[in-house]
């Protein structure tokens, strides 16, 4: 049955290509004047690669902050290694973009907030779906996928 333009999943699909160029030009070139990101992402997610100590500790979610102190932040196709301090220890992580729920970079009241919600009239699909929805700093509330918004708000 044709289902028609399936916008969350196209929306979803821009949102995390938004990321990988982001963290492809930092890789590249470093993080510009005062920018930095939190990114929260489940530990549990397939794909994630990190310490054992660190997944024990954080066995569902963390949330990572890349800032002042950071190796080895390499790109792919589907996610990212970086090389973090955890207490004066660097450690390795793998981040495949599907597992990441919020990117954030307060420097200039940017972020992206992925939310998992269960679709009933999807038989062909899993139970859960992501619906990327977008918000900063001065949008508290939340806008779900495919809402019409005036872009002039975030404007500074």
């Amino acid at each position: 049955m044709d289902r028609g333009i399936d916008y969350g999943n196209l929306m979803h699909q821009a949102m995390r290509s938004l990321i990988r160029e982001v963290l492809t030009r930092v890789g590249a070139d470093g993080l510009p004047g005062e920018h930095h990101f939190f990114i929260t992402l489940t530990t549990q997610h397939p794909g994630v690669t990190m310490a054992d100590w660190l997944r024990a500790r954080y066995p569902d979610e963390i949330t990572i902050v890349v800032q002042h102190w950071f190796e080895n932040l390499e790109v792919d196709e589907n996610g990212f290694a970086i090389t973090l301090n955890f207490g004066n220890q660097p450690e390795p992580l793998y981040i495949p973009f599907d597992a990441i729920s919020t990117f954030v970079d307060p420097s200039v009241e940017f972020g992206l907030k992925f939310e998992t919600h269960s679709d009933d009239d999807d038989e062909d699909d899993d139970d859960d779906e992501e619906a990327p929805m977008i918000h900063t700093d001065t949008d508290p509330e939340p806008r779900k996928a495919g809402e019409v918004v005036s872009l002039d708000q975030f404007r500074k």
